[in-house]
């Protein structure tokens, strides 16, 4: 493949798209600018990022570029870490009520999302996650959009801080 909208082979195993045909010798109806790339809408209001239609990455459990619907639940929350190859860990900060003190008490959540190539995430982003199939051991969640961290003093204080939206 020594097209330009090559895929890049950096994986042992050869990386295309379920849905795309890569030796079609002609092309029917209209050429698009990134050649051969199928991608979807998920629905629910998220809008597709432009790097999921215009890249070239191969993802499977991408839910714009992949074979994963998102059903089920909505989460958000904030990015913990992002040193995984493709996942990232999302803490859900919330409060629960004591009923003998009358009083609340912070408790947090750790759940591990899957993060497309599509968008790039550092820790401290707000991310909103969708339930979708399990995609491996403990990950059930698939990131749908992400919002730019805010101007923190300390990059680690995000780990133990407790933030709610």
């Amino acid at each position: 493949m020594a097209t330009k909208d090559a895929v890049e082979q950096n994986q042992a195993a050869f990386q295309k798209q379920d849905g795309v045909f890569i030796a079609r010798k002609k092309s029917l109806g209209k050429k698009s600018k990134s050649g051969n790339r199928w991608y979807k809408d998920v629905g629910l209001g998220f809008k597709t990022p432009d790097t999921a239609k215009n890249g070239n990455y191969v993802d499977k459990k991408c839910p714009f570029t992949g074979n994963v619907s998102i059903r089920g639940r909505l989460l958000k929350g904030v990015c913990v870490t992002a040193k995984m190859e493709r996942t990232i860990i999302v803490r859900r900060d919330y409060l629960n009520f004591v009923r003998k003190y009358r009083r609340f008490e912070k408790r947090h959540k750790n759940t591990a999302a899957h993060a497309s190539p599509a968008f790039r995430i550092k820790e401290g982003d707000v991310v909103t996650v969708g339930q979708c199939r399990p995609l491996s051991k403990t990950v059930r969640f698939n990131v749908l959009k992400v919002e730019e961290a805010r101007n923190e003093k300390t990059p680690g204080a995000i780990k133990k801080a407790f933030r709610m939206f």
